[in-house]
């Protein structure tokens, strides 16, 4: 299978509702193994319930999943029964799911490094993803991938992706294939450039109905992707995704540098009040230039997005006059009792949705 041509991707993007939703796991989840696993699933599964409800009310339309090989690896009949809940559960509420299948937003190595683990999940509070060493620091080297740098363990990693692909490459309720989160995260630009290339060439040949991407996330100083994996990434998704939690200004700009390449563009991961990327400018930017949106996070709960990042600390210690309002939320929209953080964001979030919603009814 080869690229989509710009005709192909722009007729699948405009036979849909604009996508708007979130990158999302229940606010019970300690991480996505707790998210994924048998231990406490139907507990998980009511709340994602209750918070699939609200999504719907909300105007949402879509989730961001990230899959855990070790789930699935060590659970992997009971894992697949589960999957298939998970996302009928979202289609009843008319939420698609975006499957994420690889991921290289890694911990650093240290003393405290451990490879991932089924059952009770330990975390800490007060810390963004609930762990006080976490990628959301930052690395003095190339972060080890759990899985995908070793020959043996990547074999298998891929028999998974092979096999939940062929599974659902013809189901409406997978919108899309995100490839690879965050390719060369966590300093390892250059070692995940020939995983990549294989995630490619593994999930082409399936031949999936669902479009193909990969998240452009790294910009240089001109705002552009200049990173070998984001360009590979520009080059090889049908439709186009990028990360921004930066300012408007550099949103505008990295609008600008994607819109060049002709293809529909969705920002799969927005949202970081605390560095002034907010849903009061950046909804209605992706609302006006029809632009898809995730922003991170739904209910805050155990993972602690709406901490910020480790890196913002770390970044205040060595010089208190940098820029970072800490007395925000970083990321999620409602509160654990399901009020929102800011009902002026979730008003206006409807408000537009509403919008979108009207115009295509228009049109069909």
């Amino acid at each position: 299978m080869d690229r989509w041509s710009k005709e192909k991707a722009w007729e699948w993007y405009n036979s849909r509702h604009w996508i708007r939703g979130c990158n999302y796991m229940s606010a019970d989840c300690v991480n996505r193994i707790d998210q994924w696993q048998s231990l406490h699933f139907e507990e998980r599964m009511q709340t994602t319930e209750e918070e699939l409800a609200l999504m719907q009310k909300l105007g949402y339309n879509s989730v961001r999943l990230i899959l855990e090989y070790v789930v699935w690896k060590e659970e992997h009949d009971s894992f697949l029964e589960r999957f298939d809940r998970y996302i009928a559960l979202c289609d009843k509420y008319g939420i698609s799911c975006m499957i994420v299948l690889a991921n290289d937003c890694m911990p650093p190595k240290t003393e405290l490094w451990k490879l991932p683990y089924i059952g009770e999940q330990h975390y800490d509070w007060g810390y963004h993803g609930g762990k006080k060493h976490s990628q959301h620091g930052r690395h003095n080297g190339p972060a080890p991938h759990f899985y995908l740098d070793e020959q043996e363990s990547a074999d298998d990693y891929f028999r998974m992706v092979e096999e939940i692909v062929t599974l659902y490459k013809d189901d409406a309720r997978i919108c899309m294939w995100d490839l690879f989160n965050e390719p060369g995260n966590s300093q390892r630009s250059g070692i995940t450039l020939p995983i990549l290339e294989r995630m490619v060439r593994v999930v082409r040949a399936i031949n999936p109905s669902q479009p193909l991407t990969i998240g452009a996330w790294c910009r240089d100083k001109n705002f552009e992707f200049s990173m070998p994996e984001d360009i590979f990434a520009i080059e090889n998704s049908d439709i186009i995704t990028y990360h921004n939690y930066g300012s408007y200004e550099e949103h505008i700009r990295i609008i600008k540098y994607l819109k060049q390449f002709g293809r529909p563009l969705i920002n799969t991961e927005w949202l970081a009040r605390c560095s002034g990327n907010t849903v009061f400018e950046n909804f209605p930017l992706f609302y006006l230039e029809n632009i898809g949106c995730y922003n991170w996070g739904f209910v805050a709960g155990k993972y602690q997005t709406y901490e910020p990042w480790n890196a913002f600390w770390q970044m205040y210690d060595e010089d208190n006059s940098v820029q970072i309002d800490f007395t925000k939320w970083f990321h999620d929209l409602y509160r654990p009792n399901h009020r929102p953080y800011d009902p002026h964001e979730t008003e206006l979030i409807k408000r537009f949705c509403d919008l979108a919603d009207a115009e295509f009814a228009k049109r069909k």
